[in-house]
């Protein structure tokens, strides 16, 4: 792999000056945390790491080790994700690795165990175990801040303070569970180590992860690319224009990616396996050189550190035709910012994708729980990992005729006792001149298929609902209307009940075709042929199913 930079050359002053107001937009946006703020996350750190301990040294007790042993206990506290790369801002979580010894059992301990001291303690709301993902958690807010806690087990009778997670011989003996925990915390030093520059990484980084956000293209359960695929391609850029200040990089990362030759992989440095030598870990490692498999993944971003691994192979057809729309509408909204100099514009770069303007046709997906608000977060986030298998059984069953752009934002309505009600929303269109003739789209089979399939969820309980149904957006519930219009804008029109759909048999004719509008006003968005309700069949079984 050759990693030879395209340019060398650095900044002018009109860059660096270009740059500063790009980063005073980003102040502006509140992507920067004040010292009190990073005050009260480091001592949510540092309470949590009080915690950890008190549960290793209380489990150590009770497996029956000598005294001494479990006085010299220990578990380390590692955080990783943006708090690690230097780029988080307000509100941003913490994501963390609890790094325990080997007699520590993931199930039993970690989620049970310690799970339960976090269930008791004050300062923890919103906690949620999720033991069965590809990277098992435990979410939490601790003192108002979102904690992602992961745990990687090594073996190790005792953890010392100063282990070094860069050496591959922490992965002796590791569970596969434990090294793709562990791995967050590796690639996040390594991609520091990779970058020629770190302050202009950080900062274009944050500009890339404002946009994606902004965009509605930052979520790596959705299907799009989540903190450490937007981090690995901003790295690449910096690899290859090594001396080039954030309003530099900015346009350039967008005239890659935007006509980037999919599924080439993006990588930072070359491929490395262990398969002999003294180690011989043979852990997985992306290589479709090697793994047949890993020739189908769709848009591969490699992550940098041993065993690498595909940070986005959650992405779709769907969500990465989705991607590279918004990468061309940045990259044409970057290149007017630079015929007029660089001196401005950059705000017009980073205005929300309007997605109920881009739709006339939806679906709706109503995630429904009749025991509160727990409850409700544990099922929607079931939901919601699924929910690209809805929009890919969309476009399969349709043979592509039907287009499907998923919104990562759900729409929470107000509760009625512990009844509580969010929704998400996927925008339907038609391929861009399609010439084939009107025809109805019948997807009761479709829907029903992926409503079994979400009911499979190993820890379902009655009162988890969900319901999948077809609005148009003259009739979206109000409860959504009411947090995507200005106030003052929301029209009395609706009837009692806004939480359901109407029944699709009584949609009238189309209404007018809209375009994709961004709301940028420097580009247009690329026009989408809205699908006529009228084309959509309802269900006979089943009430409100598309």
């Amino acid at each position: 792999m050759t990693l030879t930079p395209i340019s060398l050359v650095g900044p002018t002053p009109a860059d660096h000056e270009s740059s500063s107001r790009l980063e005073n937009l980003l102040r502006e946006a509140g992507l920067y945390e004040t010292s009190d703020e990073l005050a009260v996350r480091e001592e949510v750190l540092r309470d949590l790491q009080a915690i950890v301990d008190r549960w290793v040294k209380r489990v150590t007790a009770q497996r029956g080790f000598p005294d001494g042993m479990a006085e010299q206990a220990t578990a380390l506290l590692i955080p990783f994700g943006s708090y690690r790369l230097g780029v988080h801002g307000r509100g941003s979580d913490i994501d963390a690795l609890v790094v325990g010894p080997s007699y520590i059992d993931r199930d039993r301990d970690f989620f049970a165990v310690l799970g339960g001291v976090l269930a008791e303690t004050e300062a923890v709301t919103e906690l949620q175990p999720v033991p069965r993902a590809h990277v098992s958690v435990i979410k939490m807010s601790f003192r108002g801040v979102q904690v992602d806690l992961l745990y990687a087990g090594v073996c190790l009778p005792v953890v010392p303070r100063d282990l070094d997670l860069r050496d591959r011989s922490v992965f002796r003996g590791m569970d596969l569970a434990s090294a793709r925990s562990l791995n967050g915390v590796r690639v996040a030093d390594e991609l520091l180590r990779l970058v020629p520059d770190a302050g202009a990484f950080r900062t274009t980084l944050r500009c890339i992860k404002h946009w994606a956000k902004a965009r509605g293209v930052y979520s790596n359960v959705m299907g799009f690319l989540g903190g450490v695929g937007w981090a690995i391609l901003v790295a690449r850029v910096c690899q290859l224009y090594p001396n080039a200040a954030p309003s530099m990089l900015v346009p350039r990362f967008f005239k890659i990616f935007a006509q980037w030759k999919w599924p080439n992989p993006v990588l930072l440095r070359d491929i490395e396996h262990d398969d002999g030598g003294e180690l011989a870990l043979r852990l997985p490692v992306w290589d479709p050189r090697r793994n047949p498999r890993d020739k189908s993944h769709i848009m591969p971003v490699i992550t940098p550190a041993y065993p690498c691994m595909n940070s986005c192979y959650n992405v779709s057809h769907p969500t990465l035709r989705t991607i590279t729309e918004q990468l061309q509408i940045g990259n044409g909204i970057c290149q007017e910012i630079l015929k007029g100099g660089g001196a401005g514009g950059w705000d017009a770069l980073f205005q929300p994708f309007q997605f109920f303007k881009a739709y006339k046709s939806y679906l709706q997906v109503d995630v429904k729980v009749a025991g509160g608000e727990a409850d409700l977060r544990e099922w929607k986030g079931w939901v919601e990992s699924r929910l690209r298998q809805l929009v890919n059984r969309v476009e399969m069953a349709t043979a592509s005729m039907l287009l499907c752009h998923p919104n990562p934002k759900a729409y929470a309505a107000k509760p009625h006792d512990l009844h509580c009600t969010s929704t998400f929303f996927v925008g339907l269109s038609k391929p861009q001149q399609q010439q084939q003739p009107q025809v109805p789209f019948d997807l009761r089979v479709t829907t029903e298929g992926f409503k079994q399939e979400v009911y499979t969820y190993e820890f379902w309980r009655p009162g988890m609902e969900l319901e999948v149904s077809h609005t148009r957006r003259r009739d979206l519930p109000s409860y959504v209307l009411e947090q995507i219009l200005p106030a003052g804008h929301l029209k009395r029109k609706r009837v009692a009940e806004n939480n359901s759909s109407p029944p699709l048999s009584s949609a009238s004719g189309e209404v007018k075709k809209v375009a994709a509008a961004g709301g940028t006003g420097s580009a247009p968005e690329r026009k989408r042929q809205c699908c006529p309700s009228s084309n959509i069949l309802p269900s006979a079984s089943v009430q409100g199913v598309v």
